[in-house]
């Protein structure tokens, strides 16, 4: 059974940003100036904000130990569920291999057949279930990733007061920020307030 990455799947967390859009943040870090806006960077500084969520989540401890616990258990559903998958291979080889050497009766073969095919299906439904758990808990750990990063957020906000901060992630062309100044990055700021946080709750 595949394992999806964790890290990979989460989607993009937009924190109280009014509309999705494209957005072009002048300053330093995109290497030119608004001087047709007439706004300095100090004064955009103070309003906006902005954050890398892949570097954010690639970097939480939670978010770490989450996906670890997670892989962990599917690596342990799929060597059980391999391990069931080739007692059933042997049992049917086994089988076949009887009724070939004429070691027991047609009748008792087909017994012995129907059987098997009763264990396959309850196989097949086990594989099934497990794999709707897995899909199950991975989302539920997303969903609280995407939480705790969420509210982590908000808190921080109330003591910086940021009229708006966007998150962005893409490698190839990051989305919605493409081009932000590095003076209003705050995602450093995060990931340390988010382990700390993190760090914190784990010794209560």
């Amino acid at each position: 059974m595949k394992k999806t990455s964790l890290i990979l799947s989460i989607c993009s967390i937009v924190v109280a940003l009014a509309a999705l859009v494209l957005v072009l943040i002048p300053g330093k870090g995109c290497g030119h100036e608004n001087a047709e806006a007439g706004i300095s960077e100090q004064i955009v500084s103070s309003e906006l904000a902005w954050f890398n969520l892949d570097e954010v989540i690639s970097n939480y401890q939670m978010a770490i130990d989450l996906q670890a616990g997670f892989e962990k258990k599917a690596q342990g559903i799929d060597q059980d569920i391999t391990r069931r998958r080739t007692k059933l291979e042997n049992e049917d080889k086994e089988l076949a291999d009887k009724l070939n050497k004429g070691l027991i009766t047609r009748s008792v073969a087909e017994v012995k057949y129907n059987d098997l095919q009763k264990k396959v299906a309850e196989f097949q439904q086990f594989g099934q279930q497990k794999q709707n758990e897995l899909a199950e808990e991975q989302q539920v750990i997303l969903n609280n990733i995407a939480n705790s990063i969420n509210e982590y957020v908000k808190s921080f906000n109330l003591s910086h007061g940021y009229s708006l901060i966007l998150s962005t992630q893409g490698n190839l062309l990051s989305q919605p920020v493409v081009c932000g100044s590095e003076a209003i990055n705050i995602t450093a700021d995060i990931i340390e307030g988010l382990n700390a946080q993190y760090q914190s709750n784990k010794k209560k």
